[in-house]
């Protein structure tokens, strides 16, 4: 065998050993992303959300600024007027003492809010409700259907800003919102070119029997129904003061109240510049008297801050975003129904704090169903179900904003206190429940049927607990955790008809107390750095090339008073093999097959035969004949001596 020829059969063997421990690893599937959207359609529906963005700034500006200088300017935004900008116009509805209702905006909107044959409304102009004010949408007579315009080109939007907004219907008489394009005379369903949406930014949003059809675009704010505080929740409310006039001569600035109680009871304290405000915090409108006979006016008009919401007994359909949360504290998601989402059903962003979801369902999303991604923590979601989902049924991130320094200076914590409780996912189509980062997140007594994997932890959980829960028929894992998951709790589950039950990936683990029925690969396999695993008193039943799989691993880990009785090894010829057929063995095994074949090489045909003695080297060589010397002198060109 030639020298290139065992060169090549090292370089085989090499390869063979890589696809051997490559093919070993069990890799998750690549997430699987929202459906594209085209380039151009992008750009227009992100330019859309920037202009809505700046008009709802301006009108907020408009107001703020004109109660600020007082005199006639402030007169005339403390009603209820329109407001025209270069995004459109909209109709203003300032803080007042009676909340504004149908008829007011019937009256208020004039042929921008008529009411048609068929009893609904086409609303055909913003609404934006200001700082304080209250709008409830309601009809005690009949069925109320709000159809907002959303037509190529143009849509409209109902907004709150620091205001109360209250839907409420009846289980025999719903609220219905939808958008609505009068040319097709059905609701909107294309979102390239903006669509109409609900949103309470600051303040409150109250919806109870509502049904939401097809409202919301590309961002969530814009998403459909939104409820957002600002992105960096301050202690105390942001308060503007009007102009009151100066103090009296000789009054001095205090901390302490300077004016008698008015009629509300509220009193009034002289700021250094010399304005009035409110001593107690509250957003009505306060007139005292200052002394000198002359009154005075004061406002207090809070910045956006946290929002809150309830939703109970309400359908969404066909939104962008089914609901999208964010900078809240303690909202409240009740017996939700959300299809058919463009992106995600329910999602729950930054800041968004102290939430509860209960017998909330999403089904059909593009996206995830369930969302709490970075940022939101202490949210419980109970007794709710995910169902057919493009995504995951659940997704939890306790990730930091930031892993190291950033321009805007985030925080590193991590954040945690969430939890899946008693829920459903199934037949979703990447994972049931997704944990990413966090601290003492948990999963429990939740059910997850089908799907690629059905709980994944992963990206440096700490105190993870998944607990109770029953796992089904998934494609390729039951609970996965992996890349740096740190004292996991994994105990009391039951996990049947799928590949590898329990599998952790240079994760650390306690794992007890487990049933596994009718693996076909591992019951519990480690691979990776497995140091302060432990496995402990579980139920193993299947058939498959083992039952705990550690020859993958390194690190300690502690094995003990596991029933392996219900497991059949399968493990033939070929799997005997590949277990054996690691890449460091492959390697060695071809260097030691070079040696041999050097070796045999070096004893060819004519070599010395098995049981004989090895021999001179030179023993089979033939002797040099002796020649006369004149032939020697002759060959040399010499006449020998004494001849001529």
């Amino acid at each position: 065998m030639s020298r290139k020829l065992l060169t090549i059969l090292v370089m085989a063997l090499t390869a063979a050993g890589t696809w051997a421990y490559l093919s070993w690893i069990e890799r998750p599937p690549p997430t699987p992303g929202v459906n594209e959207v085209p380039a151009a359609e992008a750009q227009q529906q992100s330019t859309l959300v920037d202009q809505e963005d700046l008009r709802i700034m301006e009108t907020r500006a408009t107001l703020t600024s004109a109660l600020a200088r007082g005199g006639p300017a402030a007169a005339r935004v403390r009603v209820p007027h329109i407001s025209s900008s270069a995004n459109g116009q909209t109709l203003v509805l300032p803080q007042r003492r009676e909340p504004y209702r149908v008829a007011d905006l019937e009256k208020l909107g004039l042929e921008q809010f008529q009411k048609q044959e068929d009893g609904s409304y086409v609303l055909s102009i913003n609404v934006f409700a200001g700082p304080g004010a209250k709008l409830v949408l309601q009809n005690a007579t009949g069925p109320l259907v709000i159809r907002m315009r959303s037509e190529p080109g143009s849509f409209v939007s109902i907004v709150g800003f620091g205001a109360s907004i209250r839907i409420n219907g009846s289980a025999q008489n719903p609220v219905r919102l939808t958008s609505w394009d009068s040319h097709t005379r059905t609701a909107d369903t294309k979102v390239a070119d903006g669509r109409a949406y609900l949103r309470a930014v600051g303040g409150e949003l109250k919806m109870s029997y509502a049904v939401v059809e097809h409202l919301g675009f590309w961002s969530g704010p814009t998403g459909g129904v939104a409820l957002t505080g600002s992105d960096r929740p301050t202690r105390n409310a942001e308060r503007v003061i009007a102009p009151v006039g100066q103090a009296s001569p000789g009054a001095t600035p205090s901390a302490t109240p300077t004016a008698s109680p008015d009629q509300t009871g509220r009193r009034l304290v002289l700021l250094p510049n010399g304005r009035y405000a409110p001593s107690g915090g509250g957003d009505d409108e306060i007139e005292i008297n200052d002394g000198t006979g002359g009154r005075k006016v004061a406002y207090q008009l809070p910045e956006a801050n946290l929002v809150t919401g309830d939703i109970t007994d309400t359908t969404i359909t066909g939104n962008a975003y089914g609901i999208f949360i964010t900078a809240s504290n303690e909202t409240r998601l009740t017996n939700v129904t959300v299809t058919g989402s463009l992106v995600h059903g329910v999602l729950l962003h930054r800041f968004a704090r102290n939430a509860s979801i209960e017998n909330t369902t999403v089904r059909n999303s593009r996206g995830d169903g369930f969302v709490l991604s970075r940022g939101t923590q202490n949210v419980t979601i109970t007794g709710s179900f995910a169902e057919r989902n493009g995504g995951n049924g659940f997704t939890i991130s306790g990730l930091p904003l930031a892993r190291g320094p950033s321009a805007s200076g985030e925080s590193l914590r991590s954040f945690g206190g969430s939890s899946v409780i008693s829920s459903t996912a199934r037949d979703n189509g990447r994972y049931g429940v997704e944990i990413k980062g966090g601290l003492k997140l948990s999963v429990q007594t939740s059910e997850v049927i089908g799907g690629e994997m059905g709980i994944v932890v992963s990206e440096d959980a700490t105190g993870v607990q998944v607990s109770g829960n029953r796992l089904t028929d998934q494609r390729s894992q039951g609970i996965a955790l992996r890349d740096g998951v740190r004292a996991a709790r994994i105990s009391g589950n039951i996990v049947r008809g799928t590949q590898t039950a329990i599998y952790l990936r240079d994760a650390e683990a306690t794992i007890s107390g487990n049933t596994v029925q009718s693996a076909s690969l591992h019951a519990i396999s480690l691979l990776g750095d497995a140091t302060g695993t432990k496995i402990t008193g579980n139920t193993l039943g299947g058939a498959g090339r083992s039952a705990i799989d550690t020859v993958r691993a390194t690190g300690a880990s502690a094995v003990s008073g596991n029933n392996m009785d219900g497991w059949q090894n399968t493990a033939g010829f070929w799997t005997m093999v590949r277990r054996v057929a690691k890449p460091m063995n492959l390697i060695w095994f071809g260097v030691i097959a070079l040696i041999v074949i050097s070796a045999l090489r070096a004893l060819r045909n004519d070599g010395p035969r098995v049981g004989r003695q090895f021999v001179h080297p030179y023993e089979r060589q033939s002797l040099l004949e002796e020649r006369p010397s004149r032939v020697l002198e002759t060959v040399a060109g010499k006449t020998p001596a004494g001849r001529s």
